[in-house]
């Protein structure tokens, strides 16, 4: 028990190195976009193959609202291209960490109270302070 909680407290160490070495990142995915531009004579127009493009677009949602920025191709399509990546890295690892942190959870031993009137007290604290959050609700 003791080995297997001391390999989940290292690898729980591991996941913490590897996010802060991760570097920026940020949500959203990159789409890249072909469109027709609205002129009548434009080939865009009579052949729907052959539309304007490709134009890749950063998109995003924060609370509730969608985000989108234009890129251009060169550097600022591969700066955001590589933060997205970081940021699906940073999912990956946070769930693993919560993961892991759940399996030390489980793993840790419950600490014990021989003194009854210590048990007792810490009863009447915990009824009190769960009864309060069923209240609130």
């Amino acid at each position: 028990m003791e080995k297997e909680l001391r390999a989940l407290e290292e690898r729980k160490k591991d996941l913490l190195r590897r996010l802060t070495r991760l570097g920026d990142f940020r949500r959203g995915s990159i789409s890249i976009n072909y469109r027709e531009c609205g002129k009548k004579n434009c080939a865009c127009a009579s052949d729907k193959h052959r539309r304007h493009g490709p134009q890749y677009l950063w998109n995003s949602t924060r609370r509730g609202k969608s985000l989108a920025q234009n890129l251009r191709m060169g550097p600022e399509l591969e700066k955001v291209s590589i933060e997205t990546e970081n940021y699906e890295k940073f999912s990956r690892l946070i769930e693993d960490l919560v993961e892991v942190s759940d399996e030390i959870c489980k793993a840790r031993p419950v600490r014990e109270i021989e003194d009854k009137e210590e048990l007792e007290s810490l009863k009447k604290k915990l009824q009190k302070q769960f009864k309060k959050r069923f209240e609130q609700k």
